[in-house]
């Protein structure tokens, strides 16, 4: 069991650095500094400016950006390793348990499928649905990682009483967390990040010029998707939307970790403690990701900010589902007028 956790520990340590390296290559602009997959212009390794006449032969429309191309391949070889450790903990997991487990195995398909959509992202030139479930599959493996992580180390505690409001704030909490953060990866990829650059909102007349049928639509059919195909009208409107979905992800979520740290203050000390340090979290991660969106939009998008943005926005989801997965292993609040009900362990309060 120690080496499982410890190869689980170094697997969120590595998806961090895909989640990481993943947003400075899009942010780069170097999404299709490889026009192939899953080599470079042929190459295994990295083209350096001497392979310039052979990628120019393989690849015409798309001359070799030396810089680009390492970009992308630097992403592809961690993300390649995050695999194959993923695909070790899934067969360790089943030798240890002698039988498949669910956590393990979905880690595996996902990884899986993101290697597909990492193909398709290249394939189909950037299309934007691809490039937002990507976005949205890095975050959800980082999450699965350490819902994995927290099965593997916790230990039994006693059956409490939580408030059926409070779970259900902080099922609203992921929900609307996950909507925010899937509006943020459309923003992107549909390179509207600086559609709008006043604060707060946009500039004056904007409700005017509102595209929302445009904004959310597919817009197939194009050869290529690189800088966007959308309308500058449409795309203030996915800035705008994904604005207006900040102000109510930091009142949803914000809200969920507030009523977290107060029900922390009915518990016994240990107890206590968890509940109190995932609110904390939650509400660190939440304030910092606001603070730097805005500066995203002050600063006109500067690459470091606009990196950690991603960074936070996918430890801000995590730590909002292991926040919200330590009260579903507590018992539910009982009916008004019937007994409470307690874990099925048998144990009763103290």
């Amino acid at each position: 069991m120690m080496w499982i956790r410890r190869l689980v520990s170094f697997a969120i340590a590595l998806t961090m650095v895909v989640i990481v390296l993943g947003a400075y290559t899009r942010l780069t602009d170097a999404g299709l500094g490889c026009p192939d997959w899953p080599g470079c212009y042929g190459f295994l390794q990295v083209p350096q400016d001497h392979h310039a006449e052979i990628a120019a032969s393989r690849f015409p429309e798309r001359p070799l950006e030396p810089h680009k191309a390492r970009n992308e391949m630097v992403h592809r070889y961690f993300a390649g390793t995050l695999g194959l450790v993923i695909a070790g903990i899934f067969l360790l997991s089943c030798w240890q348990q002698r039988k498949v487990q669910l956590l393990p195995a979905s880690l595996l398909l996902l990884v899986v499928f993101q290697a597909a959509l990492g193909m398709w992202t290249v394939t189909l030139n950037l299309f934007p649905l691809v490039v937002m479930g990507h976005l949205l599959g890095g975050f959800t493996l980082l999450t699965l990682l350490w819902l994995y992580r927290r099965q593997l180390t916790q230990t039994d505690s006693s059956a409490l009483v939580v408030p059926l409001r409070l779970r259900r704030a902080g099922t609203l909490a992921c929900a609307v967390l996950v909507g925010q953060i899937a509006l943020g990866g459309w923003t992107s990829a549909n390179y509207a990040a600086l559609a709008c650059v006043e604060l707060p909102l946009c500039h004056s007349g904007w409700t005017s010029q509102l595209r929302i049928a445009e904004a959310f639509d597919l817009h197939l059919g194009h050869d290529n998707y690189e800088f966007g195909v959308m309308s500058k009208e449409a795309r203030q409107t996915i800035h705008v939307s994904h604005r207006l979905g900040a102000i109510m992800t930091v009142l949803v979520v914000g809200f969920f970790a507030w009523q977290l740290w107060r029900f922390s203050r009915t518990l016994p000390v240990s107890a206590a403690q968890l509940h109190r340090r995932q609110a904390q979290w939650v509400l660190l991660l939440l304030l910092l990701q606001f603070c730097l969106g805005v500066l995203n939009i002050w600063w006109l998008l500067p690459l470091p900010n606009a990196v950690a943005h991603n960074f936070v926005a996918a430890n801000l989801l995590a730590a909002t589902v292991l926040a919200r997965y330590g009260l579903r292993q507590q018992c539910h609040a009982p009916v008004a007028g019937t007994a409470p009900q307690y874990l099925s362990s048998g144990r009763s309060p103290a």
